[in-house]
């Protein structure tokens, strides 16, 4: 089976650290997906207008570039769940890893609108850059189960911690300031990582935010603009 790339995912995440871990419903990120030439076909999005939320099927190829000729022909049944603490093991089909068999991405998102032929999306977990195989209308009347379990990932759902940023972020524009406060606020280190001292850095959108986490409060430390 060959799998075709219809189109690339362009936002302000450069960097992996700091994307959020699943697509969420109420994120100020917005996705533009940018179509193929050989797709970027008016005719392909008749309808679509229709919907308020999709499915993208995208593709972890950054896990891909990471790995060796020996690695790709390998895969493990088991992986580290950052959300539990990184020394606990469970089964890679009851995580959302990216070292999967097949590198495969599935993400809900909200359809803000259609620009110049592109898809404008919120709510969408992925790099920029990151290639889109499939876009799918959601039903709720079929994708939507209300008595649905959450395994392990239940109790970390809705953790969310406070950010401050000690007037750092007075020169960031307002949308890139809502967007890294909701990134931060989220907790982007890996769950085995609770050192209130140890300073993290997180690139987004052109800035650089330098921060630390004590409790539950994110404090902002440095905001900088990164030089191209």
């Amino acid at each position: 089976m060959e799998l075709k790339v219809i189109a690339y995912a362009r936002n302000g995440h450069t960097d992996k650290f700091g994307i959020p871990r699943q697509s969420r419903e109420e994120s100020p990120i917005l996705t533009r997906i940018v179509f193929e030439p050989e797709f970027r076909v008016a005719e392909a999005l008749r309808g679509i207008e229709g919907y308020s939320h999709l499915w993208l099927i995208w593709g972890f190829d950054k896990v891909e570039s990471q790995k060796s000729r020996a690695e790709s022909d390998s895969w493990s049944p088991t992986v580290r769940p950052p959300r539990l603490g990184g020394n606990k093991r469970m089964g890679v089909f009851a995580t959302r890893s990216p070292f999967r068999p097949n590198p495969i991405g599935l993400s809900s998102v909200r359809l803000v609108g259609i620009e110049d032929g592109d898809l404008i999306v919120s709510g969408a977990d992925v790099l920029d850059g990151t290639p889109i195989y499939d876009i799918k209308p959601y039903l709720s009347f079929s994708d939507s189960h209300e008595d649905a379990k959450n395994g392990f990932a239940e109790e970390h759902k809705d953790r969310r911690l406070e950010v401050d940023w000690y007037d750092n972020g007075l020169g960031l524009p307002r949308d890139t300031k809502d967007a890294l406060t909701y990134l931060l606020a989220q907790d982007p280190r890996p769950g085995y990582q609770e050192d209130p001292e140890r300073e993290y850095k997180m690139d987004y959108a052109g800035w650089n935010v330098t921060f630390t986490v004590h409790a539950q409060e994110v404090h902002v430390k440095k905001v900088q603009k990164i030089q191209k």
